[in-house]
């Protein structure tokens, strides 16, 4: 039977809360408005070590009859800030009575707490501190997770943080990637793990584009010295998505789906020797034009690097290039990286040309020395090398750029062309 709450609730505390807890064989429930609520797990794997490194804590609620109540309906249910503040406690003290209790003894337990919690509850009290007290559970198992959100209070989440952090939990910011994410937070913040919203991955799957963009957040993450976890991975190309981006962690039913069951959680192994040989098999595809392109246009710029050391322009030696379908321009360029006269634009891509990059065309005296393909080409002279597909900042269209560096006369100068880029998704 549900116990009644009290009828004025300011910070709810361990032993207040332990009324509400019933133990029911090797796991524990607890009473809520007449529901029972029972702890869901969900592995989360780490794709390098191949295995299970933590596991998310779901809430899930049944009523009399033992039917099911969604998460929503069950957080909805409140009606002051304190209750709030109770319910949000008494599911973390379920969650960490339950995974006190399971065979695991190493890896993370994974914790939301309320942005609305965070935000008008004290943190200065001693709950979380006496919840792991009584628990017996170390703090470096404890990851928590706060939703990533707008938040009226921007200096109390800073303060929460950092006491989770003192108390020696990791910090998780959870859903990144929504509508109003900012890498600001992430700076404010310094979580040691983000979890990237399940948006971006379904965009991914949906537009190479986006597929481009999520591989990007993921290095600005890991610079801003983040660990990244991919929630909501559903299937094997997500999963391949997921490896591709270079997450460091990943989640979703592709692998497991929650699960009351806590016992039969440490059977939830992943192949991820399966898709790791598959994604070597496919990158190893990738890599294969990249090494055809240089053996392909060797001749090519052999052939143009005589002419220019013979006295010819640019127009006659770079001519057999030009005439190359796949081949957008050419230009050189001087030992300090700034390009000596015009570029050399093909026929194709002069007819293609969108008007509206205008301003960009003209790249006379441009300055080079930024880009690593010019900087490889001066560090390793009459080596040709190559670039994987970027934009092309003189007309916004995605390119290659080979360039070899070649003396002249003395002078080390570079010979660069652009290739059009066509690229290719992974799936």
């Amino acid at each position: 039977m549900s116990k009644r709450l009290p009828e004025k609730l300011t910070a709810p505390e361990v032993e207040l809360l332990s009324p509400m807890l019933n133990r029911e064989g090797d796991t524990w429930t607890a009473d809520f408005r007449g529901l029972k609520l029972r702890t869901a797990l969900q592995p989360i794997y780490s794709i390098s070590h191949k295995r299970i490194v933590g596991y998310e804590a779901l809430i899930r609620a049944f009523d009399n009859d033992n039917s099911a109540v969604l998460p929503l309906h069950l957080f909805q249910l409140p009606d002051s800030a304190a209750e709030n503040l109770l319910l949000d406690r008494l599911c973390r003290y379920l969650h960490i009575r339950n995974y006190s209790g399971i065979s695991d003894q190493l890896n993370w337990l994974f914790l939301n707490v309320s942005p609305q919690v965070v935000t008008s509850g004290s943190q200065a009290d001693s709950f979380f501190g006496q919840l792991l007290a009584k628990t017996g559970l170390p703090p470096h198992r404890i990851v928590m997770e706060i939703v990533e959100q707008p938040t009226d209070d921007a200096e109390r989440l800073r303060e929460t943080v950092a006491y989770y952090k003192k108390l020696g939990c990791l910090t998780a910011i959870d859903d990144f990637g929504a509508g109003h994410s900012n890498f600001e937070r992430i700076w404010n913040l310094s979580p040691d793990i983000v979890k990237l919203d399940r948006k971006l991955l379904t965009r991914a799957t949906e537009d190479h584009k986006a597929r481009q963009i999520l591989n990007g957040i993921v290095s600005l993450l890991h610079q801003s010295g983040c660990l990244v976890l991919l929630e909501g991975v559903e299937t094997r190309d997500q999963a391949m998505i997921a490896i591709d981006a270079g997450v460091d962690f990943v989640q979703g039913f592709y692998f497991r789906k929650p699960s009351t069951d806590l016992n039969q959680l440490a059977h939830a192994p992943a192949d991820f020797d399966q898709l790791l040989q598959e994604y070597k098999t496919r990158n190893q595809v990738t890599l294969d034009p990249t090494r055809q392109l240089v053996e392909f246009f060797s001749g090519f710029f052999d052939h143009a690097i005589t002419k220019l050391r013979n006295g010819l322009g640019m127009d006659d030696a770079c001519l057999n290039l030009l005439n190359h379908p796949a081949v957008s321009r050419c230009y050189l360029v001087d030992d300090k990286g700034v390009q000596i006269d015009d570029t050399l634009v093909s026929d194709t891509v002069t007819r293609s040309l969108d008007p509206r990059f205008k301003p960009l065309e003209s790249t006379s005296s441009a300055d080079w020395f930024r880009q690593q393909y010019l900087r490889q080409a001066l560090a390793q002279p009459e080596n040709l090398h190559v670039t994987a597909p970027y934009l092309c900042v003189t007309g916004a269209y995605m390119c290659v750029t080979l360039s070899l560096g070649y003396y002249q006369d003395g002078k080390l100068q570079v010979l660069c062309c652009d290739i059009l880029a066509n690229p290719v998704a992974t799936d």
